[in-house]
């Protein structure tokens, strides 16, 4: 690994955070789940679908990991389209939600699925799956390196990685995320224990997608991309939709 990442000690961060980090999510998962089921019931669920459907192998007899399911909105817009989906995500809330949502829309079974479980350390066989996809979760991790290992452990040899992020740490520096329209409704509290938290994560100082891409490298991926302009190409005719963070999308092949 190179020396810019051996500076970056990941693993003096506390561990506390990533209790801290399952008590706000598990707070918001009642208000996340309401947001996710209009966004599934709206034009966005398409926006996002083609954006993903378009990286993947023609066939659809695939297996699916989503990484940070939240209330299932990657599980259900894929399976609604015909994939075999398994979301994890660190908060039982989160989850008793994804299981809902997967429920509303008849998708409940062995095919889309939704687990309780550590996205920094999930409990699968090596090369389970052939997709990893993930949105909006590595900003939030105390370990991510260890996070994008255990994603090539997990993916099939040629597997493909799509993780979008963005830098929401530093565009909420000195802001109020409530005016954020994905954080409607959140309180002055939860506000105050979000800044505390990305100022605790060591990731909020990096730049990125640069910083993941050069992780990846690391790690042995290939055919590695990193699209800043992600957001600003998949919401050109929907301003409605578009976030205020401008979202980046990586993508790699695991060699």
């Amino acid at each position: 690994m190179s020396e810019a990442l051996k500076e970056i000690s990941f693993e003096e961060e506390s561990p506390e955070i990533k209790d801290r980090v399952e008590k706000y999510w598990t707070k918001r998962a009642m208000s996340f789940f309401e947001q996710r089921k209009a966004d599934i019931d709206s034009e966005l669920a398409d926006i996002w679908a083609e954006a993903i459907i378009k990286h993947l192998p023609a066939d659809k007899n695939i297996k699916i990991l989503d990484v940070g399911c939240g209330a299932g909105f990657f599980p259900v817009i894929l399976g609604k389209r015909g994939y075999s989906v398994t979301g994890i995500d660190l908060t039982e809330e989160m989850i008793n939600y994804a299981d809902r949502m997967i429920d509303i829309y008849g998708l409940e079974g062995d095919r889309v699925k939704a687990i309780q479980m550590d996205a920094e350390n999930p409990d699968f066989p090596d090369g389970e799956f052939d997709v990893v996809v993930s949105r909006n979760l590595t900003w939030t991790l105390p370990h991510p390196i260890d996070a994008y290992r255990q994603w090539a452990r997990v993916l099939k040899k040629g597997g493909i990685l799509l993780n979008f992020d963005a830098e929401y740490a530093k565009y909420h520096h000195n802001k109020d995320v409530r005016e954020d329209p994905s954080h409607r409704g959140i309180t002055a509290e939860m506000n105050d224990e979000c800044h505390k938290i990305y100022h605790m994560l060591t990731i909020s100082s990096l730049t990125r997608p640069e910083w993941d891409g050069e992780v990846l490298v690391n790690l042995g991926f290939k055919n590695i991309e990193l699209d800043i302009d992600f957001s600003d190409k998949a919401f050109a005719d929907h301003e409605e939709f578009r976030s205020p963070q401008k979202i980046f999308m990586i993508k790699a092949t695991k060699a």
